[in-house]
């Protein structure tokens, strides 16, 4: 799955939200911090980690891209 964002990042919980993979903010961080989540391929556990054009995430099964608005 593909997210078209209109800046230069959102961040990995607000992405997590986003999606409805995570109801709140603390639900995002619970997710983040149990290491299940790769960013690039690499386990991430910042929930502020800066998503941009090109990165992908990983969770539960699935993959998502962040394509920019261009």
């Amino acid at each position: 799955m593909d997210l078209k964002i209109d800046s230069h990042y959102i961040t990995l919980g607000d992405f997590l939200k986003f999606f409805g993979l995570a109801a709140t903010g603390g639900d995002a961080k619970m997710i983040v911090k149990s290491g299940g989540v790769l960013v690039n391929g690499e386990v991430c556990i910042m929930r502020g980690k800066k998503l941009m054009e090109g990165d992908t995430v990983e969770y539960d099964g699935h993959t998502y891209t962040i394509k920019g608005s261009k």
